[in-house]
């Protein structure tokens, strides 16, 4: 079972994809904000396979979240879902082109949108 960590601000969107993904037997560690996410992952002994990131957060901006991911030896190997509201072509070519994230999920989206890409990236990272 695969174990995803989701770094969000809004506790309603963590309950959400919590019942989402739970459905399809992962198992998910939500954390309110940035920093956090920050300190669960440097907390975890046993790192998550995935982590789904959103952008817009008050405490800390997602994308310097993800440079400190990807700047720790430790977790620098962790593939990563954005999940966010910015929805625009540029923001996706940012990051997916740029940035190299692993995938980007704009909201809203369809339970099984979100699944696949879930799904899809679990797989590409064996």
């Amino acid at each position: 079972m695969a174990r995803i960590l989701y770094i969000e601000d809004d506790p309603g969107m963590i309950d959400l994809v919590t019942t989402i993904v739970t459905r399809r037997g992962y198992e998910i560690t939500g954390a309110v904000g940035g920093h956090q996410g920050l300190e669960i992952l440097k907390s975890q002994t046993k790192k998550p396979d995935l982590i789904l990131l959103d952008l817009m957060m008050p405490d800390m901006d997602g994308w310097e979240v993800y440079q400190q991911i990807k700047a720790n030896e430790a977790t620098k190997d962790i593939p990563v879902i954005i999940v966010t509201a910015k929805a625009q072509n540029i923001d996706k070519v940012l990051g997916l082109q740029i940035a190299k994230v692993d995938d980007y999920v704009t909201k809203p989206f369809g339970p099984q949108d979100l699944v696949s890409s879930i799904e899809k990236v679990l797989n590409k990272s064996k």
